[in-house]
Parts: structure tokens; C-alpha cells; sequence
């Protein structure tokens, strides 16, 4: 029996009365009543026409014989929240957005749920929410932007943070202007395979969208025709009884390494799946992401480490093409069930790639190894995590000198007044998950970097995260975290620290008696949090090796 037909019993007569007073007549309520969770505000670009996909959505699951019924939730554009304390808010507004499709979706009684989501948290808040969830989930996303044009050349909010350090310091506006009114053309989220893009593609990878819906510019009208199949779709899914626990299994959560690891996808991603992990009860540990880059080679190299944009890759293909290249060679589960009813294999067994100079042949990649790797060692014991692919082979081992700071702001004041010397490790903690509070990025910092030409000359290392659009030696996630009393909380200036990603090491080159010497005398920087949920996620929340998530 369907959930919602418990309304159609008689003494849930006032039960009925209340859909009455929203509009619902008889006939409606007598179908599947399914829930369209939109993410559209008029803050995120990513999300600014969302209402006409969830109307897409909508018309979808009305041909199919369901009843569509919208609600909303929230979502942050990470790039307006960046460098300021607005970042804090962003990591804990996924637990947020995982509770509100729960409860909204649970308290009504609904049949079924399309997610329609498009930026960096909302995507994993969805696929948390979709965990708990045991009525039939489908996603959509609103497809990337189109990349901007400036100087004749295609650029994205990559160039935009870099380009931007030096027209400041060159003193610059009306040029500064020109490159920001070009930069980002349009709705949808961020050109490149930045943290939005990525989760859209891992999520498609896992089984959870439609194949091929997840590169689909923002603009075009596939976007739409894409929506409308969704919501056809939910409505079968609710007939077959295919639920989320059907689909994201520890099989599609190494899919979405492994296309992870091809693409050469945002930092991110680790942080998001092993929240996932956790929310599913599988066991992830960080080694088997390593294990996965050791076998996949990086065959797509878009923004920021590549020239290629999304809108490329979708073009080339997309999604399925990968999962194809990459099933060939046993570098998937063909076997994975997905949204379709259908296996992974199924799906993508005529899958064409269409330019193998944007999705290369496995045995003439860009890299041999994926585009992530894990670093671990006396800094980092539980785990660390760096793009690889978006760091010159050169700077895969670096020595150098640690710069310590305790928070972001005063990092990048150093590194704009010209403080930061060629090797240099600039060392940003106390931004972990609890000690933040809430992880924020670190792509002003990096942005200013590569912005005075310093890129190549000096590395940084967090125990916060980095944007998908950093790129350089840049290492995240440090875990412990500084305010739990992991090793970077011990670290002093001009300690030696060695990174080799290699060899997947992240070292503080300190006798071990004197980082013992440390620890005896450290004490937490406690920062004053107002009421609200950032001390609530403070309390609650867990290193970034087991994906930030919220403590049981």
C-alpha cells in the first residue's frame, strides 16, 4: 500500500480537508502524492531557475498519474559565502537541508521524492536526506553554467578569484569590473569541476539521477526535457518499490570514487561521501579512495587544473561515455543498480564518446593515477587529502618551513602584504569542522597564492577544506583537527614540514619528545559562538576523515 493512501480511509476525513484547503481535489489525492523538494532561491546563481526545472519536474510526474507537491529548502552559494564568516555557515547548512527533506517528506506521509538541487552543499544535503529515506528518491540537478568570455578567452570563477588579486594590486577597477561582469555569464552552477559539479556527476555516477542528466548546461532545453523524464520517472519508481537502499550501496559509492578519480573532481567529494558512508552505516575508510586512484587513470581534465569546462565534457559524452570507458576495463561495478531499474552496464553500454581529446583513452590519460590522493603520516595520522592532478609533478615532494596562522583572515593579510616567503608552508588550523566552527574554504587563500606568483613556491595545509576551484599543493582536511588536539595544533613557526604525495606522506618534521613537550602545555583556542547552530555543530560535529557529519 502506498503511504499516502492512508488519507483515503474515512476517519481521516479532517486529514483530507486539509490538502482540500490547499487546493487538492479528490482525483489527486488518489494518486501517488510525491514530493518536489525545489532548492530555489534568488541568492545562488546555481539556483536562480530552479523554479522552471521543479515546473519541469512537475509536469513530469502529472503525465506519468502522480500528484506533484513542492516544497522548499535552503542552499548556500559557497562563493558569495567565501572568506568571511559567512563560510562557517556553509558545511552545517547540509545536516540542515538533510533534515528538512526528512521531515518534510516523513511527516506528510509522502510516496516519493525529486530532489532538485544544483550547488555545493544542497546536492550532499540531498543525498544525506535520500540515506534516511525509505520511499523512492530521484535526483536533478540544474546543470552547470556556461563558461564566461574575457580577453577572447573562456574563463571561469577560477580566473576570476586569480585575475582578481592582481587587478587589485595593480590598481585596476574598470578592468576589475569588466572580468567580473564576464566572468560568470548565467545561471547554473560554477563552469568548472568545482565542489557543485562534481557531486552532480557523483551522484549520476552512484545511480541517483537519470544517465547524462547531470552535465546538461543550465541553459539549454535539455535541462528541461531531463526534468520532465524525472518526474516520469518517479512515478514508476514508486510502482517498482525501488528505494534508496537499493542503490546507494558500498558498490555505488566506489562508482563515484572511481569517476571521481577520472574527472579529477573536487576535495570535496571525500568529505561528502564518507558523510554519506556514515549516514548509509558503510564502512569507507579514507585508504580505499587511495586504493581506487592507484587503479583509474585521470582521462578528464577540466577547470581548474584543466582548459576543458563541463559543458566540454558533456559534449564529449558525458557521464555515461566515462562509465563506459571506464567498465571496459573493470574499473566500476557494472553490476550497480540506479535510478532506471536498470544496472549501471545497462546504461551505459551504448554510451559514445564523442571527443577523445576531452575524455581520453585509459592508456594515454593525462595522469596514470586519479585526480585525489591521501596523504597520512605524523601531521596528518588520520588522513589528509589533495588533488593531485592539479599539482605540478615537481611539487609532489616539498619541503619547507611552516608559516602558522589560526584562522583564514590573517593568513591572507600575510600573504598580500608580501610576508610569505618562497618556501614557505603557510599552516591554516583551527578551521576543522568543530574548531572552525563549520570547515569553511580556504580559495581566498589560495587564490591570492597563485595570484602573486608564489603558486609553485610555497604549499598550504588545513585542517579546513579548499573550494573545487583550488588548485597547487594545496592539502585539506587535516585530521585530527587542530581543536581536538591533533598534531597541527602543535605545529611553530619555522618547523620543518614535509609533503610527498608520492610516497603519501604529510609529516611535521619535530622530535617526537618535543611535540610531546607541546602537547603537555597546549591548550584549545575556544572561540565565543553565539547561540545558534554553529554551537550546536561545534558540539556535535566529527573530523573531516569521517566527513564532517553530525555525531549519533
Amino acid at each position: 500500500m502506498r503511504r499516502s493512501e492512508i488519507f483515503l480511509k474515512p476517519e481521516f476525513a479532517p486529514h483530507r480537508a486539509l490538502w482540500k484547503a490547499s487546493g487538492l481535489i479528490e482525483e489527486e489525492l488518489k494518486r501517488p502524492l510525491i514530493g518536489v523538494a525545489n532548492a530555489w532561491n534568488e541568492i545562488v546563481p546555481g539556483h536562480v531557475h530552479l523554479d522552471k526545472v521543479a515546473k519541469a519536474v512537475k509536469a513530469g510526474i502529472r503525465m506519468a498519474g502522480g500528484t506533484p507537491l513542492e516544497f522548499g529548502t535552503i542552499g548556500v552559494c559557497d562563493g558569495i559565502a567565501m572568506g568571511h564568516e559567512g563560510m562557517r555557515y556553509s558545511l552545517p547548512s547540509r545536516e540542515v537541508i538533510a533534515d528538512t527533506v526528512e521531515i518534510m517528506v516523513e511527516a506528510h506521509r509522502l510516496d516519493a521524492v525529486v530532489m532538485v538541487t544544483n550547488c555545493d552543499k544542497i546536492t550532499p544535503g540531498f543525498l544525506l536526506a535520500a540515506a534516511r529515506l525509505e520511499v523512492p528518491v530521484i535526483m536533478i540537478n540544474g546543470g552547470p553554467m556556461m563558461p564566461g568570455v574575457y580577453d577572447h578567452q573562456r574563463i571561469d570563477f577560477k580566473d576570476l578569484m586569480e585575475n582578481m588579486n592582481v587587478l587589485v594590486k595593480e590598481g585596476k577597477p574598470d578592468e576589475l569590473r569588466k572580468l567580473e561582469e564576464s566572468a560568470l555569464p548565467g545561471p547554473g552552477s560554477c563552469a568548472g569541476l568545482f565542489t557543485a559539479n562534481t557531486m552532480n556527476i557523483l551522484s549520476e555516477a552512484m545511480g541517483m539521477m537519470l544517465p547524462g542528466a547531470s552535465t546538461v548546461p543550465a541553459v539549454e532545453a535539455r535541462r528541461i526535457w531531463y526534468a520532465k523524464w524525472t518526474g516520469m520517472r518517479i512515478v514508476k519508481m514508486i510502482e517498482e518499490g525501488l528505494t534508496p537502499d537499493k542503490i546507494l550501496t558500498r558498490k555505488a559509492l566506489e562508482n563515484a570514487i572511481a569517476v571521481d578519480m577520472a574527472l579529477g573532481g573536487s576535495t570535496n567529494s571525500v568529505l561528502h561521501l564518507e558523510a554519506l558512508a556514515y549516514e548509509l552505516g558503510v564502512d569507507l575508510p579514507l585508504e580505499v579512495f587511495d586504493e581506487i586512484s592507484k587503479k583509474v587513470p585521470h582521462i578528464v581534465d577540466i577547470s581548474p587544473s584543466g582548459k576543458h569546462f563541463v559543458v566540454d565534457l558533456d559534449r564529449a559524452g558525458g557521464v555515461p561515455a566515462v562509465m563506459k570507458r571506464l567498465a571496459e576495463a573493470g574499473l566500476i561495478h557494472k553490476d550497480a543498480l540506479t535510478v532506471t531499474g536498470k544496472t549501471v552496464w545497462e546504461n551505459v553500454k551504448n554510451a559514445i564518446v564523442k571527443d577523445e581529446n576531452v575524455i581520453r583513452p585509459l592508456d594515454k590519460p593525462y595522469h596514470p593515477f586519479g585526480g585525489l590522493a591521501i596523504l597520512k603520516g605524523t601531521l596528518a595520522p588520520n588522513g589528509a587529502v589533495v588533488k593531485a592532478s592539479a599539482v605540478k609533478k615537481e611539487l609532489w615532494k616539498f619541503k619547507g618551513k611552516a608559516k602558522v596562522f589560526d584562522q583564514e583572515e590573517d593568513a591572507v593579510k600575510a600573504i598580500r602584504n608580501g610576508e610569505i616567503e618562497p618556501g614557505t608552508v603557510i599552516v591554516i588550523r583551527y578551521e576543522g569542522p568543530r574548531g572552525g566552527p563549520g570547515m569553511r574554504e580556504m580559495l581566498t587563500a589560495t587564490a591570492a597564492v597563485m595570484a602573486l606568483g608564489l603558486g609553485d613556491k610555497v604549499a598550504l595545509v588545513t585542517d579546513g577544506r579548499f573550494s573545487g576551484a583550488t588548485r597547487g599543493p594545496a592539502i585539506g582536511h587535516v585530521s585530527p583537527e587542530a581543536a581536538v588536539g591533533g598534531p597541527i595544533a602543535l605545529v611553530q613557526d619555522g618547523d620543518e614540514i614535509l609533503i610527498d604525495i608520492e610516497n603519501r606522506r604529510l609529516d611535521l618534521l619535530v622530535d617526537e619528545k618535543e611535540l610531546q613537550r607541546r602537547k603537555e602545555v597546549w591548550k584549545p583556542k575556544v572561540k565565543p559562538l553565539r547561540r545558534g547552530i554553529l554551537r550546536r555543530y561545534a558540539r556535535m560535529a566529527l573530523s573531516a576523515d569521517k566527513g564532517g557529519a553530525l555525531e549519533y
